[in-house]
């Protein structure tokens, strides 16, 4: 496990679970929280056999189903559009599948039954590593145990999970084109099971971009606008791209659980009362974080996803402040 300061954040899920190490593992996770926005998590219960297969049937999906359709939207990419063109431009192939609140994993097209079946397992197994770092944050809060998950879930009860398949293949122009633009992820928690041997994900830190190593059977999270919200900025969402690269073909499986479509999101009571203190005693002003509808947010983030996040904050709460009915949280 590594220790805090610049080195990035690896943290060993064995030591959060119990141990003589456990307060050192919680204040690093505290400080990945609060500072980074991102970390590693290594131990985290995920069968390595499981993540051995998802990878192995992910990057044959890719050969068998999608390469030559990439490299067809490649040629024409470089050969017909401008610079300032090709800087709007995600060089990736991807895909989605959704886990819940109803998976779409038996009936998505082009995966054979092998493939639905290990993306099915591994949905599961990242809903449960999902809500057992949602429990670890509660406890880093000062939250009651449950009050993140409780946030999520929307009138079904559910949260949403759904996985991003994309594959980064490689690049001839990497100055023209970035592999994703700039963006903060608009939803909760986000686990990545990324290529251990292609990188190319920096997350922005301290004004520089900051690789995000590559490491065998490490699952990456970070966290995403809702959880900024829900903590009153406690922690952060970070703006993270991903760079082009010459050679290799970068495979990412991207794992996003975010609240229900009709989930209220709004700061932790709690925490805005911690943050009143804190404010009051050095004098400043207090800034609060708005109350909305997680469907609302997404449908303002579609629009600006590549954008900062600020003024998709601000926009909310000018709808909040606007609405005559204030939105029940009952």
């Amino acid at each position: 496990m590594e220790s805090t300061g610049d080195s990035f954040p690896v943290l060993d899920m064995a030591k959060l679970a119990a141990g003589d190490e456990r307060p050192q593992a919680m204040a690093l996770l505290r400080d990945a929280c609060e500072n980074w926005g991102f970390f590693e998590l290594v131990n985290h219960g995920v069968s390595l056999e499981l993540m051995d297969e998802v990878e192995r049937l992910t990057k044959a999906h890719y050969v068998e189903r999608r390469e030559e359709k990439f490299r067809d939207f490649a040629r024409e990419a470089l050969a017909t559009k401008r610079p300032d063109e090709l800087a709007e431009v995600d060089w990736e192939s991807t895909f989605f599948l959704r886990h819940l609140p109803v998976s779409d994993v038996s009936y998505t097209p082009g995966m054979d039954d092998d493939y639905k079946a290990a993306m099915g397992e591994f949905g599961k197994a990242v809903e449960k590593l999902a809500e057992t770092m949602l429990e670890l944050m509660d406890e880093n809060l000062g939250l009651e145990k449950g009050y993140l998950k409780a946030a999520f879930r929307g009138s079904e009860g559910l949260p949403t999970l759904g996985t991003k398949v994309s594959s980064y293949p490689p690049c001839s122009r990497p100055e023209l084109v970035k592999g994703l633009r700039a963006h903060t992820d608009a939803g909760g928690v986000i686990l990545l099971f990324q290529d251990d041997q292609v990188s190319g994900l920096q997350l922005l830190k301290d004004g520089r971009w900051v690789d995000v190593p590559p490491m065998k059977h490490a699952i990456v999270v970070n966290l995403g606008d809702q959880l900024e919200v829900i903590t009153n900025g406690k922690y952060k969402s970070v703006l993270h791209r991903v760079v082009a690269q010459i050679d290799g073909n970068r495979m990412s499986i991207a794992s996003f659980y975010n609240p229900g479509a009709d989930a209220v999101i709004y700061p932790a009571p709690a925490l805005v009362k911690a943050n009143e203190e804190e404010e009051e005693e050095e004098e400043k002003e207090i800034e609060m974080y708005p109350k909305f509808v997680f469907e609302d947010y997404m449908k303002l983030y579609i629009e600006k996803k590549f954008e900062a996040k600020e003024p998709r904050f601000k926009a909310m709460k000018a709808m909040e402040t606007l609405n005559a009915h204030p939105i029940s949280t009952t």
